[in-house]
């Protein structure tokens, strides 16, 4: 079931790939935001610190799975654009074989030091058992997480996005219904949040493979499933360094969380929603970038590379003016919204001021998401990593870092670091070196 985005109308092509991915990330993050709206309602600080800090910890887990299985994406979109369907079929069974042995080794190594990370992640005393409940359960559940996670890569690589959001509508109906059912009616505070996000992840799982067979959306054979040396190293040589640059950004940000948690369990508890939030807002800029990612590489396989330039200049446009009115709206409602998540007026009064100065950073990674995901694309993966390194090092850790030393009563020069960072980003792509790279990519 492939569906080739080089031919017909670009817009059209663009609209019809990105909402339901757009949806399917809005659903995705609805269900991680319902644990932290739902504790807040029946728990205290401690309860709603607990499920924060876990919860980003296992983002920043998914969000290098994720990102290590674009490599898949990729490659399936170029054999797609090529016509190439026995390609096809062998990179999704040797993914398939890939993220099974790797979930086995997470699912392992993470129990082992579930202690050691809620002692790195600086939790606060009153929140430490409530962080490791979260976590041991969902580390027990890594094996759904990936196994979710790759089925809906193989479809937007075959591009085709409205069947995974299918299925991650079922997770977010079952997850709800859950954490209403463990945290209200059980009171089982962050491990009956974990509970609920990981048995909606395997319900999801069971229902998309029953689809695939039964359907039969996705023909592979078992040879495919047998490793080959020369697809694993394609998969791995784009998914790889994408994975490195999305954990190096993620441990940036657990970094900022371990800064807020050494200022207590306010402070702890007001970033964590705050970055709920954002996460809610950056799913414009998600689906822009995930859109470019696959319709370029389709146009690189079709050998249309004109396609790939239009793709991303229209894309830009549409994640810039999204975050730019993002970023207006919230200098007005921050404060309601928050109050949504919690009752406790500190909380509320220091996550207004971090949300407005944080949320202008929507609007700037609407331009360095998509060009990210153009260069993956592309096959230069290490520009997008080297830049947020870069990013990451001059800015936005040292910015959070030192904004915590010297304005301890106010979070807003703390949430400058994040679109600071992503001005210094940008500034980095339009330099003359890149700017050259760019045109070769696009016209030769």
């Amino acid at each position: 079931m492939t569906k080739d985005l080089t031919q017909g109308n670009l817009i059209k092509n663009i609209i019809t790939f990105s909402l339901p991915f757009l949806l399917s990330y809005f659903l995705q993050t609805l269900y991680g935001m319902a644990d932290l709206f739902i504790v807040g309602q029946y728990n205290g600080a401690s309860s709603i610190s607990g499920v924060s800090i876990g919860s980003q910890f296992m983002h920043m887990v998914t969000v290098m799975l994720v990102s290590l299985s674009l490599g898949s994406v990729v490659m399936i979109g170029r054999y797609v654009g090529s016509h190439n369907e026995k390609q096809v079929n062998t990179v999704i069974g040797n993914s398939i074989t890939l993220f099974s042995f790797l979930s086995l080794i997470l699912l392992i190594a993470l129990l082992c030091c579930r202690t050691m990370i809620t002692t790195i992640m600086n939790t606060p005393i009153e929140a430490i058992q409530e962080t490791k409940n979260y976590l041991t359960i969902c580390f027990l559940g890594i094996p759904f997480i990936i196994a979710y996670n790759v089925v809906s890569s193989i479809f937007r690589g075959l591009g085709d996005s409205k069947t995974p959001m299918y299925f991650i509508f079922i997770a977010c109906l079952s997850n709800i219904v859950l954490d209403y059912v463990f945290v209200g009616f059980f009171h089982m505070h962050a491990t009956g949040a974990a509970l609920a996000t990981i048995i909606a992840q395997a319900v999801s799982v069971v229902i998309s493979l029953l689809a695939i067979k039964s359907k039969k959306l996705i023909h592979i054979h078992k040879t495919d499933l047998k490793i080959q040396q020369e697809t694993l190293q394609n998969i791995l040589k784009i998914g790889v360094p994408v994975s490195l640059q999305d954990g190096f950004i993620q441990v940036s940000f657990l970094i900022i969380t371990i800064i807020a948690n050494s200022r207590g369990v306010e402070v702890s508890a007001a970033v964590g929603i705050v970055e709920k939030i954002i996460s809610f807002l950056f799913l414009v800029p998600s689906a822009m970038m995930s859109t470019v990612s696959t319709i370029v590489s389709q146009a690189i396989g079709a050998n249309n590379k004109p396609l790939a330039r239009k793709t991303l200049s229209i894309c830009s446009s549409i994640a810039f003016t999204f975050g730019i009115v993002i970023a207006i709206c919230f200098q007005f409602i921050s404060q309601n919204v928050l109050s949504l998540f919690t009752n406790d007026a500190t909380v509320i009064s220091l996550g207004t001021s971090y949300m407005h100065s944080y949320v202008f950073d929507c609007a700037i990674a609407g331009i360095h998401f998509c060009l990210s995901g153009f260069f993956v694309a592309s096959g230069y993966p290490f520009i997008s990593f080297l830049n947020n390194v870069i990013s990451i090092i001059i800015c936005r850790v040292p910015g959070a870092y030192l904004a915590s030393i010297y304005y301890p009563d106010t979070l807003f020069p703390m949430g400058l670091a994040a679109p600071i960072g992503g001005i210094i980003q940008i500034l980095i792509e339009i330099s003359p070196v890149l700017r050259n790279l760019i045109t070769v990519i696009f016209y030769y």
